[in-house]
């Protein structure tokens, strides 16, 4: 394994996935500057104790997350919880780098598109706008059973879908939207007229999917997720020849 400069990593992911592009809730990029080089990164969906230590554990040098540690919503603090996973941190020179909508949107490493890619889809279109900016994807799929859908989603992402079968039973388009897109994603999903809609956290949404004859997928928040985090440490790996470590914490039920 070789060994790289931190700050050739984040100036490659600000320029690779388009930092400066999105209006984000999120502060994407470096949060926490660790060691200068790199051998060992490790991914993440979320900040937290328990992926800070696990990171530590193994010796990574760096921890990429999808939900990071500061947020443009809350008040940045370095007391109580805040500062338990601060401390890790601190103490393991590890750096913490961020990237929540771009990595949803991006066409290759993206959430969404990998989400459609693990499907045997192709991207035909953006969808779904969050803060003035597309951040899903449409795709088109061969004519494929909505239960062999499900059944590759449950299987791949460890997910415990909740499926409205109020459509088609054979998939032809599909639109992704990754997370907790909410009414604004499944709504826009009917007007774009895909046979099935794909998202992660459930919203009530029965009796409009049924009246407008739709299928959706609600696969986890967290499941939907571990697509995007885990391919961009896998290209990070590839481009410059580092150990990659993916920690997979799915949330206490």
């Amino acid at each position: 394994m070789d060994e790289v400069k931190l700050n050739k990593i984040t100036d490659y992911l600000e320029e690779y996935l388009a930092v400066a592009e999105f209006t984000d809730d999120s502060w994407n990029g470096l949060q926490f500057e660790g060691k200068s080089d790199v051998k060992h990164i490790a991914t993440a969906v979320d900040a937290s104790i328990d992926s800070f230590s696990e990171a530590a554990r193994i010796k990574a040098d760096m921890l990429i997350v999808h939900h990071g540690q500061f947020w443009k919503q809350a008040n940045p603090s370095f007391s109580s919880w805040q500062k338990k996973r601060l401390d890790i941190l601190f103490e393991n020179s590890l750096s913490l780098y961020v990237s929540h909508l771009p990595l949803d949107k991006h066409p290759e490493v993206g959430n969404n598109a990998q989400l459609l890619k693990l499907l045997g889809a192709e991207v035909t279109d953006d969808f779904h706008i969050s803060n003035g900016q597309s951040v899903g994807w449409i795709g088109k799929i061969k004519e494929t059973p909505l239960t062999e859908i499900v059944e590759v989603l449950n299987t791949k992402l460890s997910a415990e879908s909740r499926v409205l079968s109020f459509g088609s039973k054979t998939i032809r388009s599909i639109g992704v939207c990754s997370g907790g897109a909410g009414m604004q994603g499944f709504f826009e999903a009917i007007e774009s007229g895909v046979d099935l809609y794909i998202s992660g956290d459930p919203v009530y949404v029965d009796t409009v999917a049924k009246d407008a004859g739709v299928n959706v997928i609600f696969a986890g928040h967290y499941e939907t997720e571990t697509v995007g985090v885990r391919a961009l440490g896998d290209h990070l790996a590839e481009k410059y020849n580092l150990e990659h470590t993916f920690i997979d914490l799915p949330p206490t039920k």
